[in-house]
């Protein structure tokens, strides 16, 4: 949210007498320059009532209590952050919604010159008194207001921001980092993650059916099967976030998305289609689809550090079902950081997002599932997604549609 003076210069009125000539004089508008590998000046998005809304909500301190202790998160990211310390120390970093400002913190312990931190939530009123209590005050300048709106007199070196939501593209937190990324990087800058991927495979899950709906076909002795219709739809109406075990997943995934952080437009987001061929590992009941994603802290282009290369090979363009070990691991330290979600990798907050089926469709091991995911922005609300998964198997042709608000 902003500050109450409406004022996005900084943190707030006061704040400004604080900072000092010299960096009240960077804090204004630079416009995105047309240079190689960025775009060019961007239109301001309005900011929604739905935007405000969103965020209030992370004005909780609940919400940053539970993304500070998810250990694999934010351990990843100070380890990436020492990783590049090289490409850290001395430089101008911009931290895109910073909450209390850990990862700004870690950026000015790795010896960055400058660290702008910018989040729209009123946290950012926390995340100054976390600054100043840690004498950082003359490092890390705590931005009130959007990246769209605020205003840094300079180019940066270091873009940093852990933007991702469930399913990876939930919340379109996204597009701010690449506003951020157009306005502000030189050429050859750091983005951190620098790659993201978001994979889709189906899925039996016999436990979660058996104790959402069958349960209903006897209560303590008493029918209840008339409920059956609704339990199927208050359960599997919408998608859920939980966590299931690689015992879960019936094929290797699929990936639905790569995105490059250094190349990828804000009009790419707004809808994401594949399409998908599947075979089957077993004989099981088919519940629905699960959603997972990994992020790679790579180096700029320029450097030998990030090949630029996907973290997962990417279907063959004929979708046949994709083969062998999905996820690069890293096995040398000049290969980056990857802080997978998978099913079989230990779990973070984030979980895995399933879409399950209101009826459960029995495969028998190498049958083909096939069809089509699509992925939208929800036109109500950009950071809502609306869902459409199209899927064939065994003959028979299936449609579910859901929206994760």
């Amino acid at each position: 949210m902003y500050s109450s003076s409406g004022d996005s210069n900084g943190y707030h009125q006061d704040n400004k007498q604080q900072l000092g000539m010299s960096q009240r004089d960077r804090v204004r508008r630079v416009r995105a320059k047309s240079r190689d590998g960025y775009g060019e000046e961007q239109k301001v998005t309005p900011c929604t009532e739905f935007d405000k809304a969103y965020f209030n909500s992370y004005a909780h301190v609940g919400i940053h209590e539970e993304m500070i202790k998810d250990h694999v998160r934010t351990n990843t990211y100070r380890d990436a952050i020492f990783h590049h310390q090289s490409l850290i120390e001395g430089k101008v970093v911009v931290d895109v919604g910073c909450g209390t400002g850990i990862l700004s913190i870690f950026c000015a312990q790795a010896g960055a010159k400058r660290v702008y931190a910018v989040d729209a939530s009123d946290i950012a009123v926390q995340a100054n008194e976390v600054v100043k209590a840690n004498n950082l005050s003359d490092k890390v300048i705590v931005l009130h207001g959007r990246v769209e709106d605020v205003e840094i007199d300079e180019e940066v070196d270091v873009i940093i921001s852990e933007w991702m939501g469930y399913m990876l593209l939930y919340e379109s937190m996204l597009g701010s980092v690449i506003t951020a990324r157009d306005r502000w990087l030189k050429h050859g800058g750091l983005i951190l993650p620098s790659n993201a991927t978001l994979y889709m495979a189906p899925v039996t899950h016999p436990d979660r059916y058996r104790e959402s709906i069958e349960f209903w076909r006897n209560v303590y002795g008493i029918d209840m099967s008339a409920m059956l219709p609704l339990a199927k739809q208050c359960a599997f109406e919408e998608p859920s976030v939980e966590t299931i075990s690689g015992e879960n997943v019936l094929t290797w995934p699929h990936v639905v998305k790569h995105v490059d952080c250094y190349t990828i437009t804000i009009d790419e987001l707004e809808s994401v289609t594949t399409t998908y061929k599947f075979r089957s590992m077993m004989r099981a009941p088919f519940h629905g689809f699960a959603f997972w994603f990994d992020v790679e802290f790579g180096g700029p282009a320029a450097s030998p550090i990030n090949p630029r290369a996907p973290v997962l090979p990417t279907a063959p363009s004929n979708n046949s079902p994709i083969d062998g070990s999905q996820r690069k691991k890293r096995t040398n330290p000049n290969e980056a950081l990857v802080l997978s979600t998978a099913p079989e990798d230990p779990p973070t907050h984030w979980q895995q997002t399933l879409i399950y089926f209101y009826d459960p469709i029995d495969v028998e091991q190498d049958q083909l599932i096939e069809g089509s995911a699509t992925l939208t922005q929800s036109k109500e609300n950009r950071r809502f997604m609306n869902i459409n998964l199209r899927y064939s198997s065994g003959g028979r042709s299936f449609v579910k549609e859901s929206v994760m608000r």
